[in-house]
Formats: structure tokens, sequence, C-alpha cells
């Protein structure tokens, strides 16, 4: 049985196999993809900057991150001020939370019974995207992180902006999603604490639990980030033991002859990327808990997406308060990049998990370009013997619609994947 996904940036074909009523097998096919990563090719480094924030349309600012730390990273010595780590960070923060708002009200709750809310979607992720605008101008597609810091010139008006916009999005969290305190909800250590309050996110996980859908899409148990800052940590995790020691040269892309997308592995394995892979990395109190009852199924992924956002609300918050707008945006390097031969990676936490960019530069030459993104690590399409993370989550499920639950509590991104 095949099924075309649509309501996803971009599209995907699901061909679904049954034994005895149960799903044995899904081949999961992307059906387009732009080049990208061919048109960088012999163009002068810094049209990166430009280009590859349209990779995609609701993440394109996390590759604009990713592409200025492979460029900086080629260098020997770069110095970034303070102040536009932080920028950078708190911009790339206020993109996920807008993507987690609108999966939520848009893509995961018409499958719980509900319809679609636009204007829940609409106004919670609009305020991130101001925020995003006062901070870097126009979004989506906006360059204002450029090799040595960004082209922003913020002043305390501009924050008092962005800390009002990011209060107003703590009120509604707190008004819509768990009527509890943001703190309190992302320090709480027990799922049965937030089943004791209210909001569109306990419907939803009380929906799963009174429909014993609570053991529904566990995969391999596996997760990995590489996008460490000041909040998010590097590492793998099997089950629960993490280790930090990551290197490049253990991931592995490979062709797939049906599909436009490649699969990734890291030492021949498929991990699970995103918002649960840095919850149980992190060691989020709340997350460990959802996972120690509910393992790596639907429950524990949809739970730790939205807890995410009150993280990265409330760490906004802190982040904010230790910027000095006094320090410089912007730091010339010491070299042009005209006369940099190197090879740099950059990585960065994006909604949907790990984003990695890998650039090869001759006198400042892009020669090549590598970008791996996180719907790739989660939605390989792997053989019956080696299945990807998403295929493993499907298979021994009854019927396609439980799949597809399954198939979007990734938060799938197509286009982003086919580059």
């Amino acid at each position: 049985m095949i099924e075309l996904i649509e309501k996803i940036e971009g599209e995907a074909k699901l061909d679904f196999s049954f034994t005895n009523d149960l799903i044995d097998y899904v081949k999961i096919e992307f059906l387009s993809a732009r080049g990208i990563e061919n048109i960088l090719k012999n163009r002068p480094a810094l049209d990166s900057l430009v280009i590859n924030p349209r990779v995609c349309g609701i993440c394109g600012h996390a590759h604009l991150i990713a592409t200025v730390q492979a460029l900086e990273s080629c260098y020997e010595k770069i110095e970034i001020s303070d102040k536009a780590k932080i920028i950078r960070e708190l911009t790339l923060n206020f993109e996920l939370i807008q993507n987690h708002l609108k999966w939520f009200y848009l893509v995961l709750i018409p499958f719980f019974g509900k319809k679609q809310d636009t204007k829940k979607a609409l106004y919670s992720s609009s305020l991130m995207t101001k925020a995003i605008a006062v901070l870097a101008g126009q979004y989506p597609h906006n360059s204002y992180a450029i090799v040595g810091g960004i082209t922003s010139s913020v002043t305390n008006g501009d924050f008092i902006k962005v800390r009002s916009l990011i209060d107003e999005a703590i009120l509604f969290f707190q008004s819509n999603l768990v009527d509890a305190n943001i703190e309190e909800f992302w320090e709480c250590d027990s799922v049965e604490h937030i089943f004791e309050k209210e909001g569109d996110l306990v419907d939803i996980l009380m929906y799963i639990i009174y429909s014993n859908l609570n053991d529904m899409g566990k995969s391999y148990d596996r997760f990995i980030a590489f996008g460490g800052n000041s909040y998010f940590k590097k590492g793998k995790s099997n089950k629960t033991v993490v280790s930090t020691n990551l290197k490049y040269e253990y991931i592995k892309e490979k062709l797939i002859d049906y599909s436009y997308a490649k699969n990734v592995y890291y030492k021949d394995k498929s991990y699970e990327v995103g918002p649960l892979a840095r919850g149980m990395i992190n060691k989020v109190p709340l997350i460990k808990d959802a996972h120690r009852k509910y393992g790596d199924s639907i429950f524990s992924r949809i739970l730790a997406r939205v807890c995410e956002i009150a993280q990265l609300l409330y760490h906004s918050k802190q982040l904010l308060s230790m910027c000095n707008i006094k320090e410089p945006s912007y730091i010339k390097p010491k070299i042009d990049i005209k006369n940099i031969t190197a090879n740099g990676i950059g990585y960065v936490e994006a909604a949907r998990g790990s984003l990695i960019h890998k650039v090869d530069l001759v006198d400042g030459i892009i020669k090549d370009y590598t970008i791996i993104t996180p719907t790739q690590w989660n939605l390989g399409s792997g053989t019956k013997d080696n299945l990807g993370i998403a295929q493993n989550a499907m298979v021994g499920l009854s019927s396609v619609d439980e799949a597809k639950l399954v198939f979007k509590s990734f938060d799938v991104c197509s286009v982003c994947t086919t580059h």
C-alpha cells in the first residue's frame, strides 16, 4: 500500500508491506531534490551565507548558523565576541520554538480528533519570528550571521522588545499548553505531575494513555546530538548511558537508488536526533521519567518537543540578561577568506535534530559542500535487515493511520532533506 504524505515541507511517499495484518516493512521515498550542494561548488565561500538559508523555508536560520560555523572553523584562529555568540544562539532558539509550536497545533493535534488550530499556531509562532526579526532582520532567509560575528547593532530598546515577546510566548505556553509556571514545568521530574494539570499538551498525553498508545512508535532507543551550545550538550545515548566522544569521521552517508534522500549512520548504526535525543543527553528530569515509563515512544517524543519550548524560552531570558551590548557585533578576521584553503564543519541543533554542514575551500572557493540534515537521521530508508529509526518505529503497527502518526512525530522536513 502506497501513501503520499503531504502537509510537511515538501512531500514523501510511504510504501507499506503487511504480514498477518501488521506492518512488516515501510519503504520511505523522498520525491525531489534541488541540488544545493552542487550549486555551491566553485562559488566564493561567502555566497553560501546567502544560498544556504534558502535550503529550507521553515528552518533556514539553522542552515545559516551551521554555514557560518563551518566557514569560521576553516580558520586556525578567529575571534567572535560573546555578544555575537549569544545573539546567534537566541535567534536559533526562537526558530526552534516557532517550529515546535506550529508542529503541535498544525501537524500533531489532528491525529487526536482535533481540528488544526491555525489561530494558536500563527499567533504563538509569530511572537518568535518577530523576535528573530528584531535581532536578525527579515525572517525567513536572513543572512545576518557573517564570518566574524553578526551584522546587527542591537540596542537596549531591541532587548526590551525581545524580552517582551519572550514573556508573551511564556504566557501563551502557560495559558494553553500546560497551566503551570514554565520553570516549574520543565524542572518537574514526574509525568504524573503533568497529568494533574490542564492544557492542550496534557489533553494529548492523556489521550495517548487512555487509548493504550503509550508503547507506540518505539525504535532502537539510541540517540545522538552534535550541536552543543550553552544549553544543549553534545553526545550519544544508548538507552540511558551517555557518552560525549563524537567524531565526524564516524558519520557516513549512503545513497538510496529509489529516493533523493541519503541515509546517514554513525558507526554504521541509525540514531534518533531531535528533542527526545537532546532531552536524554541533557538528562532533563521530566524526559528521563517519561523515557523510564514509556521508552522512546510517541508519548516521550511529543512531550520532549513541547517541553523544549519551555526550556528554550526560559533559557533565552537568561541569555538576554548575559549579553553585553557594548561588545562588538563583528570582529574582522585577520585573514581574508579569499586566502583560506582548508575544510571546516558546523554543527547546530535545529528543530528536528542535528544539522551538519561541511565545506572544503581552496583559496576561498568552495570545492565541496556536504549538508546532513536531521530528517536523514530519523527518516533513513534502510533494508528489512537494517531498518532506519522511523521505519523501525512503524514496523508492527496494524494501520496506516497509526504509522502516519509515528512518522510525523519526528516532525519531517522533506525539502530540507533532499537538498
